[in-house]
């Protein structure tokens, strides 16, 4: 694991959160692009199985999108290197290009939420074994605005579906969502027909391939207006 950000005290909190975790170990921390670049050469020059970096999404030298551009970067240089950006603030454009090549092996979780319920370590668990994770303030900003859209398919939805539509952008599997809902994992099942049928969607039992047709339907027609 490589944990990038520019303020130290967050690399710190990081790492003492993670230190926490027997399964996650810290290999080197960056303060740059240029250094987090050099780091993962070094140590996720070949594929390890578990490879994944934290970053923030802006670090020296431009304090703008450095964690997206390392994000892009690795999909052709590092494809089994696994990223969760950091970001202070739901922003939707973000995510798009982040899971513009593939939502697997990729997690976007905002800061505010990093010690919340454990969000940092299931983000990376489910990112390193190919998965992928998105904040769910994230999600709930773009069902709202999409729902809010009279002609979209979304307001179709019933409110128990655009609970689980959210849900299943974070990666959960059907019975973690029924727990998480106090509902039967069979009546998970149900809403997921419903929602894919409404939306236009084709069902597929893949969790991650759900996500990403989920993710794709929801910025499509969105991200103009989000980001305006």
């Amino acid at each position: 694991m490589i944990v990038a950000d520019d303020s130290a005290v967050i690399r710190a909190g990081v790492e003492a959160l993670l230190a926490l975790e027997p399964a996650v170990q810290v290999v080197a921390t960056a303060a740059s692009l240029d250094a987090l670049g050099s780091a993962v050469d070094s140590w996720f020059g070949e594929p390890g199985g578990h490879d994944v970096v934290v970053t923030d999404i802006r670090m020296p030298p431009t304090n703008v999108d450095e964690g997206i551009v390392l994000a892009e970067r690795l999909r052709s240089t590092h494809p089994w290197v696994g990223v969760v950006v950091l970001s202070q603030f739901a922003d939707p454009a973000y995510l798009s290009r982040l899971i513009s090549g593939g939502a697997e092996r990729r997690g976007y979780l905002l800061k505010d939420n990093v010690a919340e319920s454990d969000s940092l370590v299931t983000a990376i668990e489910l990112v390193r074994s190919g998965g992928s994770f998105v904040d769910r303030q994230v999600t709930d900003l773009m069902v709202d605005r999409r729902a809010r859209q009279t002609v979209s398919p979304v307001a179709k939805l019933t409110a128990r579906e655009l609970e689980i539509l959210a849900a299943l952008a974070t990666g959960r599997s059907n019975v973690a969502i029924g727990e998480a809902l106090f509902i039967g994992h069979r009546a998970v099942e149900k809403h997921i027909n419903s929602i894919f049928s409404k939306l236009g969607l084709f069902d597929d039992p893949d969790v991650n391939r759900r996500v990403r047709a989920v993710l794709a339907y929801l910025e499509s027609d969105t991200l103009a207006d989000l980001t305006a």
